[in-house]
């Protein structure tokens, strides 16, 4: 890729745009441009989000290797991690190169298959994707991701129960072989697959997305449900605190009560007390008083 594609637009080198002309180091520093990097700059008019970070790590990457794993996810249907995250970056065990401290590197058996180009981008492939997410993240992070890009339809179900089966002998294949059975596509945020993996890790099974009815007509469609006990468990994000969304949400949860059922509305604090959370769950499981 030459110093002109790099500059106009986007992403780029500063010391290739200085030798060639481009700009002077002073530009580089009165013009705002974003560093992205170690020595890689981006337009600032550009969103700053996890993907443009790994197009400036794209920039350094030693021969034979490629953004991966959970970064690499964000070009498959689970744009989950954060601008300011580390880019995953899955590197040939052989070729000895650490990269720059914005940079979590793994050395690793690459296959030839493994790796393709977007958008001048060499990026692991979706199942290759999928393995290093669910062998190099934690469970639960893993199983939000795979949802995503399953929901997006960049991997199938099939797919990855098969490489599973023959993962035997690979490493990680304890993980992927763990986290796939967790894997359910009807989630819609990636905070609702960590409660329901959660949930199923502690023996319940909650149906994801269900839709309520009553005599016949659609109430709601709940996160979480266990329909023979009429619970609902809802997990609430930042939206559902915005101004117009309150009264919707109040109007909503009436018509659940209306129509007998019971909802736990869960936020982002009661995800950091997962004990307490389940213990309240199970208590309205089975009737307990005040537990919902």
């Amino acid at each position: 890729m030459s110093a002109h594609r790099r500059l106009l637009p986007g992403v780029f080198l500063g010391s290739a745009a200085i030798a060639e002309g481009y700009l002077t180091r002073a530009q580089l520093r009165r013009r705002s441009y974003r560093r992205l990097v170690h020595g890689v700059y981006a337009d600032p008019g550009l969103p700053f989000d996890h993907r443009l970070r790994c197009r400036g790590v794209a920039l350094l990457l030693a021969p034979g290797a490629a953004i991966g794993g959970y970064s690499a996810a964000a070009w498959y249907g689970a744009p989950f991690a954060a601008a300011a995250d580390q880019v995953t970056v899955v590197c040939p065990e052989e070729v000895r190169w650490r990269g720059p401290r914005e940079a979590d590197v793994h050395h690793t058996v690459l296959q030839p298959g493994d790796v393709v180009c977007i958008d001048d981008v060499p990026v692991t492939t979706a199942l290759r994707t999928a393995w290093d997410v669910m062998t190099l993240e934690p469970l639960t992070t893993a199983v939000a991701a795979l949802d995503a890009m399953v929901a997006a339809e960049h991997v199938t179900l099939a797919e990855l129960v098969s490489m599973a089966q023959r993962g035997s002998g690979r490493w990680g294949v304890s993980r992927v072989r763990r986290a796939v059975p967790l894997v359910d596509p009807r989630a819609e945020s990636p905070q609702e697959s960590r409660l329901r993996v959660c949930l199923r890790l502690a023996g319940l099974e909650p149906v994801p997305q269900y839709e309520v009815l009553h005599r016949g007509w659609f109430v709601a469609r709940v996160d979480l449900a266990f329909p023979d006990e009429r619970l609902a468990i809802e997990y609430e994000g930042a939206h559902h605190f915005e101004d117009d969304q309150i009264p919707r949400d109040d109007a909503r949860l009436d018509r659940l009560r209306a129509a007998g059922w019971r909802v736990i509305r869960v936020s982002v604090s009661d995800m950091r007390d997962l004990d307490a959370l389940l213990a309240r769950i199970r208590a309205a499981l089975t009737g307990a008083p005040g537990s919902h």
